[in-house]
């Protein structure tokens, strides 16, 4: 087969990818599975199928990891975010600090100053005061080194077995105080991808705390509050858009970079920073840590000519230091993620339906 048709075929199986990809969402199960909460292709459709044709207003529509709202004197983000990750207490961090740094950075890579929290908790009958204590003093912690405040909440307790110990929700809001507009449409060719730091971290280290893999290693999870590194980015280079790279990993949130701004993302797996103990892990599990959560990695598009500028002012920051360009914006095939691999050979990178490592965050 020539090059000519080899290119023709190629160009025809992408046609066909992305024609499947444009259907409008058809949730196809009757009941909910682990994959439907997992950030991947079955978390897409459910949101889709249900929520958002439930709830549809231009708030809602664009699904970014939280609403902008004018109020007519200023501009504000909201968001809201679960958390039942398990083991309930992690190397690094606890369900707790897990949910302050979630909300506080899904605050931040929509461009805003987080300021207030909402925190509820659902508690199974029988779980320790001792633990219940642990978890709001380091809530209490992680608010106060990012600036906010938890000042509203709720309880409600169930009967023994119809909760996992202890799962948390927290909403938060934050004062959109820069003249800039964030999003997927803001992205075009030319632009830079870049990830703040090494990635997977977060997975693979609540992975080892469930005694799924026996190993021992000194990995300890990635939360952190990232507000103060996307500041200094945001006063370094023209970002197009950010977002925290947890549930289904840096993949998920560049395949949904490439659908809502119709471009090709073209990534350089070389220039992609893991760790030796995070690929090592990976490869014994069978798993890519291009979809490993992260809860202190971030990913963004800044314009191409400011790539190095961006990177300089991020690794300033301790949350950042590890910061990298790992790929490009290119304006064909629409809608795909492209992999150059470290053996010379290109890959799709596509959205995983569920996720292997479920409770992650």
């Amino acid at each position: 087969m020539n090059d000519e048709a080899v290119a023709s075929r190629e160009v025809q199986v992408l046609e066909r990818i992305e024609r499947a990809r444009r259907r409008r969402p058809k949730l196809t199960e009757e009941r909910v599975t682990l994959a439907h909460g997992a950030g991947g292709k079955a978390s897409r459709t459910l949101i889709e199928a249900v929520f958002a044709d439930a709830f549809r207003n231009p708030a809602l529509d664009p699904l970014d990891d939280g609403a902008t709202l004018d109020l007519g004197t200023g501009r504000l983000v909201l968001t809201t975010d679960a958390y039942v990750v398990s083991p309930l207490f992690f190397p690094g961090g606890d369900i707790g600090d897990l949910a302050v740094n979630g909300t506080v950075n899904d605050l931040a890579v929509c461009g805003a100053r987080p300021m207030y929290l909402s925190a509820a908790f659902v508690l199974e009958e029988g779980f320790p005061i001792a633990d219940l204590r642990r978890i709001a003093a380091s809530m209490a912690a992680a608010a106060e080194r990012a600036g906010v405040r938890v000042v509203t909440g709720d309880t409600k307790v169930v009967q023994r077995g119809k909760a996992d110990g202890c799962y948390v929700t927290t909403s938060g809001v934050g004062a959109l105080e820069r003249p800039v507009t964030l999003g997927d449409a803001q992205v075009r060719p030319g632009d830079a991808v870049i990830v703040s730091g090494p990635i997977g971290e977060h997975g693979i280290t609540v992975m080892i705390a469930r005694g799924d893999l026996d190993i021992e290693a000194d990995l300890t999870s990635d939360t952190a509050p990232l507000h103060d590194a996307v500041a200094a980015l945001l006063d370094a280079a023209p970002v197009r858009m950010m977002r925290d790279a947890t549930r289904g990993g840096v993949a998920t949130v560049l395949n949904e970079v490439a659908r809502g701004a119709g471009v090709a993302v073209r990534v350089d797996e070389r220039a992609v920073p893991v760790r030796p103990i995070v690929s090592g892990a990976c490869e014994l599990l069978g798993l890519d840590p291009l979809y490993v959560a992260c809860e202190g990695r971030f990913v963004a598009v800044v314009d191409g000519e400011h790539a190095d500028a961006a990177v300089a002012a991020l690794r300033r920051h301790p949350v950042s230091e590890g910061a990298a360009v790992v790929g490009t914006i290119e304006p064909d095939p629409a809608g795909m993620v492209l992999l150059n691999t470290a053996f010379g050979g290109t890959r799709i990178v596509d959205l995983l339906v569920g996720d292997p490592l479920p409770r992650i965050c």
